[in-house]
């Protein structure tokens, strides 16, 4: 049977097919690239700013003699209407024959006639230019005078009985402004030519510029973790990219290895508890002589699964700091009073081993984060520092400001860590070999480390005694002050 497929699921014919998750993306189309779009916009750019160069050349040198020779076109009328009014048509008429007989160059040019047009009265034009529209004041014809052909720059001016001519000769000009003109069109050639080969360039710089990232992330999409991005030196803002990225990368190979080692810690650490609780409820219920020796070691078995649940608990807290999805709940409060309260809380398990807790705290200690994370480090750090002090040995307790930073520090005089141990202390389910007879999970600084970096802050770990044996443990926790 045949089985047609729905329209809805029909391609579209010129529809564009999104990739399909996980297919590498190939080179940009040219319309699409990010080179291609800063190429044309320094193109745009030369362009705009070589029009505008043009632009003020031409305003500058044609555009400066036009205004020259209106300017003395209309300094020359005016005078010629003040003779008018002075002394008459005669004066007038003198005035042009005067003006004509000192004009060496003869580019003035003056046409008195008058109302009707019928009778020439002075100058050296023949006839007035047929081409003239009555409502025009200056325009611009070629005209006849002293027998050559010449392109004019003329204004008319209307006086009672007569109409006047006067104007300039601009062959020279003209034939300059064409000169002009042509090197305007060759420049516009060679700002054009030098657009595009600008453009090309600074396309071809981006991409050499951004090929080892497009290299790198390639590199890593097909399963190469270890790829970083390589730096060109000149510390310019691809070399700030590319060391983000790697920064970037380096924290996600971090990450990856501590999901890893959780997954073996996990494996490993929480098999046997596991296997423990299952053989003694199995070996009760085979064995059991009554029913209180029963219930006893179900309550054991009870005991052993909610440590279970508490490690779980702990590597939850620690994966939400190291997400950050915490830091909502951060608010100012009075870091020495919770200090105050975790000291109080585990001054009494302090008594009950014959240990000795002091504090060291100042009245207040305002601080910025979340309180009841910053609370379960302390107490972290106080859990371990009774756990590995001998009876009769001392655990302190103190916090400073210093500057712009806040210091909480948590000393023994147990066993410490080695120091090279202490790299790996914030490692999850890390146990250096003095430990293994204690008991614990190994959590207890890991969190605090993911605390104290959630808090945009470090943990330090030295020795308490440097020089004597053993030396103790100084756990000191920096998170900035506001």
């Amino acid at each position: 049977m045949n089985v047609q497929r729905p329209r809805s699921a029909m391609p579209r014919r010129g529809a564009e097919q999104a990739p399909l998750p996980g297919a590498p993306l190939g080179p940009p189309r040219l319309l699409k690239s990010a080179g291609f779009r800063f190429a044309v916009l320094f193109a745009a750019m030369f362009a705009c700013a070589a029009v505008a160069l043009v632009a003020v050349l031409w305003w500058a040198t044609a555009g400066a003699l036009d205004r020259q020779t209106d300017a003395a076109v209309r300094a020359d009328a005016v005078a010629l209407a003040e003779r008018w009014r002075e002394a008459g048509v005669t004066g007038l008429a003198e005035a042009i024959e005067e003006r004509l007989a000192v004009d060496v160059e003869s580019e003035s040019i003056y046409l008195l006639m008058d109302a009707e047009g019928n009778r020439r009265l002075a100058g050296n034009l023949d006839r007035w230019p047929p081409n003239m529209a009555p409502e025009e004041v200056w325009f611009r014809t070629r005209v006849l005078h002293d027998g050559l052909a010449a392109e004019a720059r003329l204004h008319r001016v209307d006086l009672p009985g007569l109409r006047l001519l006067v104007g300039r000769d601009e062959t020279e000009r003209s034939q300059l402004r064409r000169l002009l003109t042509e090197g305007v069109v060759w420049a516009s050639s060679a700002v054009a030519i030098f657009a595009m080969v600008g453009a090309w360039l600074i396309r071809a710089a981006l991409q050499a510029r951004m090929r080892p990232t497009f290299l790198t992330t390639a590199a890593i999409a097909g399963g190469d973790l270890s790829s970083r991005v390589a730096l060109s030196g000149r510390g310019d803002e691809f070399d700030r990219l590319a060391q983000t990225l790697n920064m970037m990368l380096d924290r996600i190979g971090t990450l990856m290895e501590g999901v890893r080692g959780v997954s073996d810690a996990i494996a490993h650490d929480l098999r046997t508890p596991i296997a423990r609780a299952r053989a003694k409820l199995e070996d009760a219920l085979a064995t059991a002589p009554d029913e209180e020796a029963l219930k006893a070691a179900v309550e054991q078995g009870i005991a052993d699964l909610d440590n279970i649940s508490r490690i779980f608990q702990a590597l939850l807290r620690i994966a939400e700091a190291e997400a950050g999805a915490r830091r909502a709940a951060f608010a100012p409060f009075d870091l020495a009073a919770v200090l105050a309260d975790a000291a109080e809380i585990y001054e009494a398990m302090a008594e009950a081993r014959g240990q000795r807790l002091t504090t060291e705290l100042p009245s207040s200690l305002e601080i910025m984060g979340d309180r009841d994370l910053l609370l379960q480090a302390v107490a972290n750090l106080l859990d371990n520092a009774i756990k590995f002090t001998p009876p009769d040995g001392a655990i302190a307790l103190s916090a400073r400001r210093l500057g712009l930073a806040v210091e909480v520090a948590v000393a023994d005089n147990g066993p410490g860590i080695a120091p090279e141990d202490r790299s790996h202390a914030g490692e999850r389910f890390f146990r250096a070999d003095k430990a293994r007879a204690t008991p614990g999970s190994g959590l207890g600084l890991s969190l605090v480390q993911a605390v104290a970096h959630l808090h945009a802050g470090e943990v330090r770990l030295e020795d308490a005694m440097p020089g004597q044996t053993p030396p103790g443990l100084r756990v000191v926790v920096r998170l900035p002050a506001p």
